[in-house]
């Protein structure tokens, strides 16, 4: 087990200004399973790869367990990496797939028996050892790749969305296996998803990514409670928080004649936003009220019907144009497509964040 520390680090391509990871400043403890999360081209495949040796570090430095490894090569660097098409040796068995790392460092045979075989019973794979990869399904290949990594008993985990080429019942299947497995392994462990609800059900803490450039890393209820910018709100939550720009007023921000109430420091700070203020409530932190109660009107555009809620997205007319909304509500006073209903967020719960630069106020 070991301490994982980024120290300002720095990719740039070939041939692009813009780092693909700018500055990265993280620091991940002994034991702990981080994931790095957000959307496609955000930096967070290149960071991990980073850390395993696979891609140069131009700027700044890596440590595990505070020994620089930043120029090593991967087999220096004591980490096992399980990738997303889980890169099985298709002519070899399941046990030949987990013991080939260790018959490379020339381990004894009596001890890769017990390893294989221990990993084996671990991940529910002792009666696949004699088959090949081509006979397993997908979820039974990502075990077995799980296996190859538990085997050699590195320092750190390194995933790279592992779990994308399993189907939705699967992946929140396995998700709770790896959880699971981690825990009881004890092993430092980084995650790299583009899936928010994956990220918020693994992580101990997690790492939000956008543009190469880290913006927020806490544990799942931080995130969610206390975003620090609009970036954060939006991408963490499903479905996502309804985030508007309106006009600033005296007593707060102002929703057509939805007046929602902010604190005198919150008004002085959102005042440098150009009588604007940007404003966050998530869906389920959204009321459906009467129309003499205050709220906001909206035309119901769409109802999702969940079983045990609903989603109700829908459109309002607002600073001269049309914005969407979407809440989420009991199913038993669901609302009918074309229906005005009015909404309000709850006091409580609702987020202010600078009109110019997005960050938290």
């Amino acid at each position: 087990m070991a301490t994982v520390s980024y120290n300002k680090a720095t990719r740039i391509y070939a041939g692009q200004e813009r780092p693909a990871v700018n500055e990265l400043d993280l620091q991940i403890g002994d034991g702990e399973f981080l994931v790095l999360v957000g959307p496609s081209g955000c930096g967070k495949s290149t960071s991990l790869r980073m850390l395993a040796g696979l891609e140069d570090v131009d700027r700044g430095q890596i440590l595990i367990d505070q020994r620089d490894v930043t120029h090593l090569p991967p087999k220096s660097r004591d980490i096992a990496m399980v990738f997303q098409n889980y890169a099985l040796y298709p002519h070899m068995t399941v046990y030949e797939n987990m013991a080939f790392a260790l018959k490379l460092r020339k381990t004894s045979k009596a001890e890769i028996d017990r390893r294989v075989k221990e990993a084996a019973q671990l991940l529910q794979l002792d009666e696949y050892l004699s088959r090949k990869p081509k006979a397993l399904s997908g979820g039974q290949r990502q075990r077995v790749a799980m296996g190859r990594a538990i085997v050699r008993e590195p320092q750190v985990f390194l995933m790279d969305e592992p779990l994308s080429n399993l189907d939705a019942k699967l992946r929140v299947q396995t998700r709770s296996q790896i959880a699971t497995l981690q825990a009881k392994l004890g092993i430092t462990t980084v995650y790299v998803t583009h899936d928010q609800v994956e990220a918020m059900t693994m992580g101990h803490r997690v790492a939000v990514m956008l543009d190469g450039v880290l913006q927020q890393c806490d544990t799942p209820r931080a995130l969610y409670d206390t975003p620090q910018n609009v970036f954060v709100a939006g991408f963490i939550g499903s479905p996502a928080m309804n985030i508007k720009t309106v006009p600033l007023s005296e007593q707060g921000a102002s929703f057509a004649q939805m007046i929602l109430p902010m604190q005198r420091e919150q008004i002085a700070a959102a005042s440098s936003g150009g009588g604007k203020v940007t404003i966050g409530f998530r869906p389920e932190a959204t009321d459906l009220v009467g129309p003499h109660e205050g709220g906001l009107p909206i035309v119901v555009d769409l109802v999702e019907d969940l079983g045990s809620d609903a989603n109700v997205y829908g459109h309002a007319a607002l600073d001269g144009g049309s914005e969407r909304f979407v809440v989420r509500t009991d199913r038993r006073g669901m609302p009918s497509m074309g229906e005005t209903v009015f909404i309000k967020p709850q006091p409580n719960h609702v987020h202010a964040f600078h009109a110019t630069n997005g960050n938290r106020i």
